[in-house]
Order: C-alpha cells, then sequence, then structure tokens
C-alpha cells in the first residue's frame, strides 16, 4: 500500500505560544524549565495532530528554538570561540546568544533559507574545526514521541548543505572540507536514533536544488557512501526540496537510498526523470501537496497523474507527502471565521494540507470513498467567483504599460546634482530604515481600536502623538534624514494589502519569519489595485513637525507579492505589475503632497530569484521592471530611497544596479561588512548605506566599534556616496536599546565627517 507522511509541522502553535514563550523566556519572566514544558506540550499537540490525520510518517525533531541550522550547529558543537564554548553540551545560554549576541558579543549572520522568507543563523567555521555531539535533542525528541505511542521520523539537515551554507571565519578554506568529521557525528547519532527504535530517518538536502559544482558533489559522494555503507543505521529517506534535481538523478541511482523526495509543487517536471533514473528498489516520496501555498490542491487532477505511475512502479515504494515542511504554511484555517466563503473554500493551511495528503494517498489506494470525496473537493476549482476576483480596469491598465514607463526623467549623475542642490544633505547623511519600537502602548491602541474600546478619533491621535515622539527624538539626537516611525503598521506587507483591492486577510494565519518573529503574509486572491492614498496623510503630518526631510515609506512590489499567499492562475509578472501600478498611484501622490525623499522597501528582492541561476534572467527582467514601473515616475529632485536586508548582494550586484534607485540600504553588519566585497570589483553608480549595526540583537554598539565598520567602507565606497543608517527597522527593539545604538551611530558619523575635513 501507498504511504503518507509528512516533512515537517510549524512549530510555532496555532496562537504563536512558541514566540510568547521563548520571548518571556528572554525577558527573564519565565525560567528555561517552564519554556521547556510549553515546548513539549507543542510538540506532543503536533504529534496528535498529524497521527489524527491519519498519516503513516510523522517527523520528529522539526521543532526548534530557532532554527533548524543554528539546532544542527549545536549538535556538531559548531560553537564560534566568543562563546566561550569549551566542550561538552551545547546549553540553551550559548545557544540563544549564538542567535541574537548579548550586551559583550556579537551574534552570528543570518540569512534566507533558500527562497523563502524564512532565516537561519548562518554556521561559522574556524581554521581546525572539530566537530564532536553536543546535543541529543534529536535523540531526545524521538524518545518524547516514542513514549507518547508515536514512532516518528526523525528530521535532519544533511551535511553537505549544513556545511555548503556555512563561512569559514577567516574565509581561508572550504567548508567543504570538513565533511569527513561531520560525517562521523551524523553516523553517531543515526546509531543512537537506531539504538531508540528508529525505523527511517530524513535527511534534507536542499542545496541539491540550487548550482551545484564539483566539490559539492565530491562532498555528497564522500558523506553517503560513509553514510549508507553503515550497518548500524536505521533506513535514510533523501529529501530536497524548493526546486529541480533532474542533474543529479545519475548520481543518486547509485547511492542505496531507502527513498528519495521529491518536490513536485516546484519542479513537477523531475518525476519523469526519476521514473527513468532511480532503480525501482529506490523508493520515491511524492511531494505533490505545496507547503508554501495557501490554495487547495487540485486532487483530482493530482490522482489522475499518479495513477499510471502505480501501475508501472507498484505501490510498495511509494509515499505522498507535502512538497517541503509545511513550515512555511499558517497552522489551521478551522480557526479563521472571518474569510468571505468563496475564498475559505479555496484554501488549505498546514492542518488541511495533511487531510489533503491523506484523501490522495486513500484514493490511489482504492478506496471508492476517498476518490468520490477527492471530485467534490476538486470541485472549487470551477470559474464561478472569476467577477469577483477579475477587475477589467486592472486589465486594461496592465496592457496599456510602456517602456517609458520605467525610466526616471533624467540618469543618476544628473539627478544627483539636482538633488544635492534641492535637499542640501551633509556628507555621509544619517538615517534610519523606517520603523520605530512598536510598544506596549502602540499595540494597545491598535488593539482597542479593533475591539471598538476606542473610536478612529482616538486611535488616530495616539499614532499621532507617538509619530510626533519619534520626530522630536531624532531631531534631538541630529539625524540628517527623519522617518515618522509607522506606528500605524502592523505589518510592512498587511498594512499596504489592507488598503489594495484584491487583497484578503486571516486571523491567526502566522509562520515562522526567524527566532520568536512570526509574520502573517496577506492573501492575494484577485486583480490588485488602489482605492485611495494609503501613507498620504500620515507622511504629511510627520513632515509638517520638521524642517528636516521626512521620508515617505513604501513597500515595494516584489517584497508585496513575494510575503503574500500569491494566486495561482496567472504569472506572477502579471500580479507584480498590478501591485507596482498601485504604488505607482502613491508615489505620485506623495510626491504631489511635497514629500522629496521617498523610500520603497525591497528586501524580499535577493529572496524571489529562482535557485538555478539559469533562470535568473527572467526573473530579473520582470522583478527590476516592477520596481521601476512603481518608482520612476518622479521628479529628478525627489530622491528614491530602496532597502534590502539579510541577502548575498554579490552575484546580484548588476540587478541591483539596474533598480536605479538613488540611494540604497543595505544589511552588513552581522557579515562584517564582508557583503562589500563586491565594491572592490563593482564600480556601484549611486548613494548606498550599508548598515552598521544590527538590529536583531539588543546587543547596544559602541561608538568606536561603528567608526570602525565606517572606515572599513570608505575604502571600497566613496564617501560623497556613502549614508550612515542601521541594517534594519527597529520595530522589535525597545526604546532604551534604541536611543543608545542611534546615539553612538550619529556620533560615529560626525566622527568620520570631522577626519574627512
Amino acid at each position: 500500500m501507498i504511504k503518507c507522511s509528512n516533512n515537517g509541522f510549524p512549530r510555532i502553535g496555532a496562537d504563536r505560544e512558541l514566540k510568547k514563550a521563548v520571548e518571556a523566556y528572554w525577558k527573564g519572566l519565565s525560567t528555561e524549565g517552564q519554556l521547556q514544558d510549553i515546548a513539549a506540550d507543542l510538540r506532543r499537540r503536533h504529534w496528535q495532530v498529524q497521527k489524527d490525520a491519519g498519516l503513516d510518517i510523522i517527523p520528529s525533531n522539526d521543532f526548534s528554538f530557532y532554527d533548524q541550522m543554528l539546532d544542527t550547529s549545536a549538535m556538531l558543537g559548531a560553537v564560534p570561540a566568543r562563546y566561550g564554548f569549551t566542550g561538552g553540551k551545547v546549553n540553551l545560554t550559548t545557544y540563544f546568544t549564538m542567535a541574537r549576541g548579548n550586551d559583550r558579543k556579537v551574534a552570528m549572520e543570518m540569512t534566507k533559507w533558500f527562497d523563502t522568507n524564512y532565516h537561519y543563523i548562518v554556521p561559522e567555521f574556524n581554521v581546525g574545526q572539530i566537530f564532536s555531539l553536543s546535543t541529543s535533542k534529536v535523540i531526545d525528541q524521538f524518545n518524547e514521541a516514542r513514549e507518547l505511542g508515536i514512532i516518528t521520523r526523525p528530521v535532519l539537515i544533511g551535511p553537505v548543505t549544513y556545511l555548503a551554507l556555512g563561512k569559514a571565519r577567516p574565509d581561508c578554506f572550504d567548508p567543504l572540507d570538513l565533511i569527513d568529521n561531520a560525517v562521523e557525528v551524523y553516523k553517531e547519532v543515526l546509531a543512537k536514533l537506531k539504538a531508540a527504535g528508529a525505523d527511517s530517518v530524513q535527511i534534507d538536502e536542499p542545496i541539491l536544488t540550487i548550482d551545484t559544482d564539483a566539490r559539492h558533489i565530491a562532498a555528497f559522494d564522500k558523506a553517503y557512501r560513509e553514510i549508507l555503507g553503515t550497518i548500524n543505521r536505521p533506513a535514510i529517506h533523501l529529501a530536497t526540496y524548493f526546486g529541480d534535481i533532474s542533474e543529479h538523478l545519475p548520481m543518486l541511482a547509485k547511492f542505496n537510498f531507502d527513498f528519495i523526495h521529491l518536490d513536485l509543487d516546484r519542479a513537477p517536471e523531475q518525476l519523469n526523470a526519476a521514473l527513468k533514473t532511480l532503480p525501482a528498489k529506490t523508493g520515491l516520496s511524492l511531494g505533490v501537496i505545496s507547503g508554501r501555498n495557501i490554495w487547495k490542491a487540485n486532487l483530482a487532477a493530482l490522482y489522475q497523474k499518479l495513477k499510471p505511475i502505480l501501475a508501472d512502479r507498484g505501490s510498495r515504494n511509494i509515499i505522498i507527502a507535502p512538497s517541503c515542511s509545511l513550515q512555511h504554511s499558517p497552522v489551521d484555517l478551522g480557526r479563521e471565521s472571518a474569510l468571505a466563503p468563496e475564498i475559505k473554500e479555496k484554501l488549505a493551511f498546514a492542518v488541511q494540507k495533511l487531510s489533503e495528503v491523506k484523501l490522495l494517498t486513500a484514493a490511489l489506494n482504492g478506496e471508492k470513498s476517498a476518490l468520490e470525496q477527492i471530485e467534490k473537493y476538486s470541485a472549487v476549482f470551477n470559474a464561478k467567483n472569476a467577477a469577483r476576483f477579475t477587475d477589467p480596469a486592472v486589465t486594461a491598465r496592465i496592457a496599456a504599460i510602456s517602456p517609458a514607463m520605467a525610466n526616471r526623467q533624467s540618469a543618476y549623475p544628473q539627478r544627483r546634482l539636482t538633488q544635492e542642490k534641492t535637499l542640501g544633505l551633509p556628507l555621509l547623511p544619517t538615517t534610519t530604515i523606517g520603523s520605530f519600537p512598536q510598544t506596549p502602548e502602540i499595540r494597545k491602541a491598535r488593539a482597542d481600536f479593533k475591539a471598538g474600546s476606542i473610536d478612529m478619533a482616538a486611535y488616530e491621535q495616539s499614532m499621532r502623538d507617538e509619530v510626533a515622539r519619534v520626530v522630536k527624538f531624532q531631531e534631538e539626537i541630529g539625524l540628517d534624514v527623519l522617518v515618522h516611525g509607522e506606528p500605524e503598521r502592523n505589518d510592512m506587507v498587511e498594512y499596504f494589502g489592507q488598503q489594495l483591492n484584491g487583497f484578503a486577510f486571516t486571523q491567526f494565519g502566522w509562520v515562522q519569519s526567524y527566532g520568536s518573529r512570526c509574520v502573517k503574509p496577506p492573501l492575494i486572491y484577485g486583480d490588485v489595485s488602489r482605492s485611495a492614498p494609503m501613507t498620504v496623510h500620515w507622511a504629511k503630518y510627520a513632515q509638517s513637525l520638521s524642517k528636516k526631510y521626512v521620508k515617505g515609506m513604501l513597500t515595494g512590489p516584489v517584497t508585496i507579492l513575494k510575503w503574500s499567499f500569491v494566486r495561482e492562475d496567472q504569472p506572477l509578472s502579471v500580479t507584480a505589475n498590478q501591485i507596482a501600478l498601485a504604488i505607482r498611484d502613491e508615489v505620485a501622490d506623495l510626491e504631489d503632497a511635497g514629500i522629496n525623499i521617498i523610500q520603497i522597501d525591497e528586501p524580499a528582492f535577493r529572496e524571489g530569484m529562482p535557485l538555478k541561476t539559469s533562470q535568473w534572467k527572467e526573473y530579473f527582467d520582470w522583478a527590476v521592471n516592477a520596481f521601476k514601473l512603481a518608482t520612476c515616475s518622479v521628479s529628478d529632485s525627489t530622491q528614491i530611497h530602496t532597502h534590502m536586508c539579510y541577502s548575498d548582494f554579490n552575484a546580484i550586484i548588476d540587478a541591483i544596479a539596474a533598480l536605479d534607485a538613488d540611494v540604497i540600504s543595505i544589511e552588513a553588519s552581522r557579515s562584517d561588512i564582508k557583503l562589500l566585497d563586491v565594491f572592490n570589483d563593482f564600480d556601484y553608480p549611486n548613494e548606498i548605506g550599508p548598515g552598521v549595526y544590527d538590529i536583531h540583537s539588543p546587543r547596544i554598539p559602541e561608538v568606536e566599534e561603528m567608526v570602525e565598520l565606517l572606515e572599513k567602507m570608505l575604502k571600497v565606497i566613496p564617501a560623497k556616496q556613502l549614508w550612515v543608517n542601521p541594517d534594519c527597522g527597529l520595530k522589535t527593539r525597545a526604546w532604551p536599546e534604541t536611543k543608545a545604538a542611534l546615539i553612538n551611530m550619529v556620533k560615529a558619523a560626525e566622527t568620520i565627517r570631522k577626519r574627512a575635513k
């Protein structure tokens, strides 16, 4: 019989219980024991949900207090020396310090997990790195589930993916050279799991979906000849996801993997290649239910596609599964009571996706009632609601887009001269990325307004008071270009989606972004348009409070697209252009209102890239065009900023330059400004603000530390092009650390200016 499985379940809890528990622990409001109790309860409930759904194979070790790559670093004892780890077991204090830093120690670098909005802590390796088993988490959680009567399939990040995504410090060796030592620890873990009663283990190697080279292949060959050649081990399920591994199938066919998982949602074309290439004894895990979007699967179409495969290959070695871990999906649609019925009926969150997996499996196993349910289930794919989802006016406007709409009036050198005369900013201008701390008072006012406890006038007055406070503070410390702090915005995408047509919103559709940070992505179900100005009255009010320039703050079309759950019935480029036209209207209104500096953030620009470089050009063509379509209506004197964070920009600097923003701010602090290496070889034409301190850590950097970073920046970026700013928005920070860090940042800029004179 065909079996059904899951590759990972959302760990945060339906009510974000994990977020709340972790943050309480960080604040000293609870003990480690209390945190562990909440975590254990979440794991128990999640295992039970999957068991109740009828899954044959349930994962363990998919739970994490921060992220699975950091868990792997802890498992291997890969703790940088600055954290004082001398061997033995990695405790929770060290674990969280690696992720967040503290007042004395800098956090490890953080970046995006492949092409998702999920972040991971980048492993650091030093010369002479030695790995040793330093946590028993994977074994402990397997035993925890077994005591509940559930035999799970533990999940591990594979050694090749782990090392390939890590960084050597200093950069004098290839982390993949550490494969032998790492594999010894993996073999030890597998042996312990076998002894504990594990029948199989899922080893994730998504690195196979990106462009690999001979180094990766050699490391993979070395690792899995060792692992698969070990007698005392469970069955190995190799999991790949997020893309196509067709080019590697001949290599994989040479190994004795028990099962290989394929992401057939992102790369359905690889199935035929797998059937032709992999031996019949190798089981196939078919990831046909999307783990990354929230629309129902067309189970009838999937049934018709998969049924012939069973006749050819047999059902014995087939597993039906989601395409990847469900951690990228909200937890449970059943809790949503406010969605329009015609939208809700088209959706499936993690719990519902488990039911889809089970139902499809049952139908493929010949259960007549399941096939009947599938036929009814797939009826939602008709066009009865098309009128609600399409807008002829939007269609006409998209058709009228011309190339001239994506070009500024003048080239950057001429614009720069105009802006220097108009704006009169000093050398190394200081600014922030946009948001300021979202205090308990701000959140209470928003909650009270939603609950009807206060009216619109009272709510807006509380937000105006906060804007005035933020503007006054910035003036007092001497920032050059101000922001209004965004107190009225709950989220940089949701805020705009709530004011655009074609969007819907959930009540509990949270997904994890990094650590304890959760986001609630909007749903783009129809054509997008703007009915009225969205930010103009806030920008005008903030500007009225100061003689200094206050930036208008918008989110860019690519980020709104990538950080939403997007309709699947038209190309992403079309939806991106619809959003771009709405933002273009807002930009024009801001300029008409006298806002001379407008920032359109695109933190998801790098994240949106396909994993294969062969597909980059197509993506950059429409993504760059969407940004320019949104921004290029303004006059030369209006300065356009954008912001990108936690991305490796070196490979895409040409595309970033093609955006033609007057100023771009980027993350650089956690990577010790390694991201700036590209400027040694690339003459970036416009202005740039590499972040001088990490806002995702509570640590307050000293003035001299930021001075040192600025001096490094000035070696590769001319002073006339350099801006001084944090590396991201300040929304998640508390006011005391925000004030101290920004005061030091302004002092650092002043120090450099004096030295320049």
